[in-house]
């Protein structure tokens, strides 16, 4: 916070205390003496359970009822104890078992040993925290899930039950309801927040005795379906997982209301319809999403899955201006740019300074990505994967183009949000016979090192050659300050299943994809290094993998041209973006 403006310090210092704020009254409504209202003197029953659509493992059962919990990349054998009773290894692990998304896979293996085994553990959680004696296990996102969990796995759960369990579940389940609904605003903004209110739809719809809840909550979820999705169907915190993870809340949340013959209201089919293009917006050729803003690896058998309910499968957008990026797709090649600011200061715990990055496909094949995010031990990478350096973009003076929070006293309370960065970033499309031309600009570097970056792609129509320009210049065009830093770095990250090898003269390099094609880098006049880089997205965990950078001195070197070419490609005269006439911004 000692780079950071006064306008840093104050939108900061009014965030933690909004949140400080909610975080109070949420604990404030945990307390012991304040439990009676979270209680209910009649035993409500399920009406329906709604389907779960995430995939289920059956083989996960026979682990669990071992008494071995393997989730987030760390695994508790419990040695007969509850794994409520003991210390968790990380909190993603923690998240994970309390949430009781686990029940699925015990669902799955469908015998009495597993239904008795979910009956066993749900008991243990109500005799262990079911009381509020665990602040973490009360957390309003950690009881949303648990209410989903709950809520689609109950005919595991209360198949053959006797009637002291099915009343102690539904008691507890009903508090759950009843403290979730005084503790909705305390739950983090974004995606935890609307989880939240569909939990409480959810148990309006399905719980007998909270009908009456259902206009108010129907009502919210409305207005943040409003607010978090965006017209172009993007969601707010421009994550392409939030997509992939609310639709799978939001799809049988659907049909739930059709099952209780109610309507759903129109903001829950409008944003469906608006989300579904853009899941194919952010896919590449190998069913994996571009890996922008907190994005990790790919569940291809989900997004299958959900994308089986779009009965219209029409052809994704081209350009995303709420969202805040840019799809070009020629022939077998597919090129995503990031061309958005970083998402809003309460939704931007995920976000990424990678403002105008990209990342090129060919066919089934990665060529150019970002680094992204693991799966699990995702706090471990987080602050890496972040930076712009982990995006193939420039970096400015080895700093990031946003500036993140650094206080590790508000840490713990807002997690590390981006308190600025590029806030005016243009971008002009245009078609033309030869292909599309992009022209971006961001300003996030322009307070601290008075430049501009410019940008330029130009995709051939027949998908075989990506010809881009960076361009440093200061405000409106002027001429670089002498007084401050000018070293920067063109960065291209490789997918760790290409090989990479340097032309002899230094200025490019041979590409070779898994299916032997063959791509070149170019950089004309410019000398091309290849570095180490890390591919954090994959299935098995992070992979070393190369990157292309491009080092210089900014009023030595204003302008860095490149270009992707497939073998095939023909050689078209060089500067071709510079001799393209200007295109407005």
């Amino acid at each position: 916070m000692a780079r950071g403006s006064i306008a840093d310090r104050t939108r900061l210092a009014a965030f933690a205390a909004r949140r400080a704020f909610s975080t109070g009254m949420g604990r404030f409504n945990a307390h012991p003496m304040l439990r009676w209202r979270f209680t209910s003197a009649i035993a409500d029953r399920l009406l329906i359970a709604p389907q779960d659509l995430r995939t289920a493992d059956p083989t996960r059962a026979s682990e669990i009822y071992s008494g071995r919990f393997a989730f987030a990349g760390k695994v508790v054998i419990c040695d007969g104890r509850s794994p409520f009773e003991i210390e968790p290894p990380s909190e993603e692990w923690s998240e994970q078992l309390l949430g009781f998304g686990w029940l699925r896979h015990l669902r799955a293996a469908d015998s009495s040993i597993t239904r008795a085994n979910a009956r066993a553990l749900v008991g243990e959680w109500i005799a262990l925290q079911g009381a509020f004696d665990t602040l973490e296990g009360w957390r309003p996102d950690i009881v949303a899930r648990r209410i989903i969990s709950w809520l689609c796995q109950a005919p595991l759960v209360l198949h053959d039950a006797d009637m002291k369990f099915y009343r102690r579940f539904l008691r507890n389940l009903t508090r759950q309801v009843r403290y979730l609904h005084r503790t909705v605003n305390a739950t983090r903004d974004g995606l935890p927040r609307i989880q939240a209110v569909v939990a409480l739809t959810y148990a309006a719809l399905c719980m007998q005795g909270q009908a009456r809840l259902l206009k108010g909550v129907t009502r919210k979820l409305s207005d943040e379906l409003g607010r978090q999705v965006l017209p172009d169907g993007g969601h707010a915190s421009r994550n392409p997982g939030a997509l992939i993870e609310l639709l799978l809340d939001l799809l049988p949340l659907r049909q739930a209301f059709a099952a209780r013959n109610v309507p759903p209201p129109p903001a829950l089919n409008n944003a469906i319809d608006r989300m579904m293009p853009m899941l194919r917006f952010f896919r590449h050729g190998d069913g994996n999403f571009a890996l922008f803003n907190g994005m990790g690896p790919t569940r291809t058998e989900l997004v299958s899955t959900v994308l089986a309910y779009d009965d219209a499968r029409g052809n994704p957008v081209a350009n995303a201006p709420h969202s805040g990026y840019q799809r070009v797709q020629a022939g077998d090649a597919l090129l995503i740019v990031d061309a958005g600011p970083p998402p809003p200061l309460a939704m931007s715990a995920e976000g990424n300074a990678g403002c105008l990055s990209f990342e090129l496909s060919a066919r089934n094949h990665r060529i150019v990505v970002n680094c992204g995010l693991p799966a699990v031990s995702r706090s471990t990478w987080r602050h890496v994967a972040r930076a712009t350096a982990a995006h193939s973009t420039v970096t400015f003076n080895d700093t990031s183009s946003c500036r993140f929070m650094t206080s590790e006293s508000l840490k713990s309370l807002l997690g590390v949000p981006i308190l600025s960065g590029p806030a005016d970033v243009q971008v002009a499309r245009q078609e033309r016979d030869s292909g599309v031309m992009l022209r971006l600009s961001h300003d996030g570097y322009l307070d601290r090192f008075g430049v501009v970056h410019h940008r330029s792609f130009r995709l051939s129509a027949d998908g075989k050659r990506l010809d881009g320009e960076d361009v440093f210049a200061g405000a409106h065009g002027e001429a670089l300050s002498t007084r401050r830093g000018d070293a920067f770095a063109v960065r291209f990250h490789l997918h760790p299943t290409l090989k990479a090898s340097r032309h002899s003269d230094g200025h490019g390099a041979m590409l070779v994809l898994p299916n032997k094609e063959v791509w070149t880098f170019d950089a004309y006049e410019e000398k091309v290094e290849l570095e180490e880089s890390v591919y954090l997205a994959g299935p098995d965990g992070p992979r070393r993998a190369v990157q292309i950078v491009i080092h210089g001195r900014a009023r030595d070197v204003p302008r860095v041209q490149w270009t992707f070419a497939h073998q095939d490609a023909q050689e078209p005269a060089r500067r071709a973006l510079r001799e393209e006439p200007e295109l407005p911004l």
